[in-house]
């Protein structure tokens, strides 16, 4: 039986990358900062809570970080952790860093010291290429970020290339464009439009505020991305991957579906609110994820207007919930 180690069990991916670990037969340890305090809710609604075996670890700490291995000696490493919001980043841009680049890097050098042969896939991210200019950005596509977010994941990932290059280690980097569901948490931003146009139209008399509508993102359906995570570690060689839809829509476009999927016309409760802008935010995001398709035969499954109408049963179903 493989192992399998979660770094950041406790969020979206990390419950939908359990779910899929434990039906191919892994046993699968999870971390979080304080696995006794923490509540694990995305664990619990995907109903793996109880099959997988969650621990403490600061990644932020190497000797954590090190003793987890250690223990665990586990086949292969996930790291989704760190902090996941892009407008937070900005008000916090040190914690950003150190939870994403310093703490990647103590997971790398840990490998490196227990056991060289674990495979490693870290959780990169497309905000690290900034505007696009509407070319679809693929692996050999540089790097521009513009937030603290993006900096700190483009330097996780350069890391990983070189710890695989010049130690030999067996570490990836899947590049992912954003990919939803209903686990998100309320504050990202797809999220807090299903929720709301859910309410209003079961009564609600809330207006929902908004920033910039006419930003354009390669959504996704998140459990089909995992898929790809553990893909990326089955290779016969180490590398690197985008993956995405291949296609892009507005921020409009998304509110536009999600109210329209409740009978709702959205111009009538929603309100752009200036100070919602980040201070740098992508105008436009586009995604070309051929290698995915040629080497791992993985491909996005779930359209755009079928994820939003995912979420937003999910979200009906919530509300409704005893």
């Amino acid at each position: 039986m493989k192992r399998a180690l979660i770094c950041g069990v406790s969020g979206q991916d990390g419950a939908y990358l359990s779910q899929l670990l434990l039906e191919k037969g892994y046993e699968v340890f999870g971390t979080s900062r304080d696995a006794q305090a923490s509540a694990f809710p995305n664990l619990h609604a995907a109903g793996v809570f109880e099959r997988i075996q969650v621990l403490s670890m600061a990644p932020n700490d190497f000797r954590s970080v090190h003793q987890a291995l250690d223990k665990i000696r586990p086949d292969e490493i996930y790291n989704l952790s760190g902090q996941t919001s892009v407008g937070l980043s900005f008000e916090q841009p040190l914690e950003t860093m150190e939870s994403i680049a310093v703490a990647t890097l103590h997971l790398l050098e840990a490998i490196k010291l227990t056991n060289a042969e674990v495979r490693f896939y870290n959780a990169a991210s497309s905000e690290s290429f900034g505007e696009s200019n509407l070319i679809p950005a693929d692996e050999l596509s540089a790097f521009r970020p513009r937030s603290p977010y993006a900096i700190a994941k483009a330097a996780a990932f350069w890391q990983v290339a070189n710890y695989r290059e010049a130690y030999g280690l067996f570490a990836c980097s899947g590049i992912l464009f954003n990919h939803e569901s209903p686990l998100r948490p309320a504050r990202f931003v797809t999220r807090k439009i299903i929720s709301a146009a859910c309410r209003i139209v079961t009564g609600s008399s809330e207006r929902l505020r908004l920033g910039n509508l006419d930003i354009v993102r390669d959504w996704g359906w998140a459990p089909e991305y995992v898929e790809a995570m553990w893909l990326i570690l089955q290779q016969p060689t180490a590398d690197d991957f985008v993956i995405a839809t291949g296609e892009s829509h507005s921020l409009r476009d998304f509110v536009e579906q999600a109210f329209a999927c409740v009978g709702l016309e959205w111009t009538d409760h929603v309100d752009i609110d200036p100070s919602l802008y980040r201070p740098t935010d992508l105008a436009s995001s586009h995604a070309c994820p051929d290698k995915a398709r040629r080497l791992l035969g993985w491909k996005a499954q779930t359209g755009f207007a079928e994820t939003i109408q995912r979420m937003i049963a999910a979200e009906h179903s919530l509300m409704s919930a005893p």
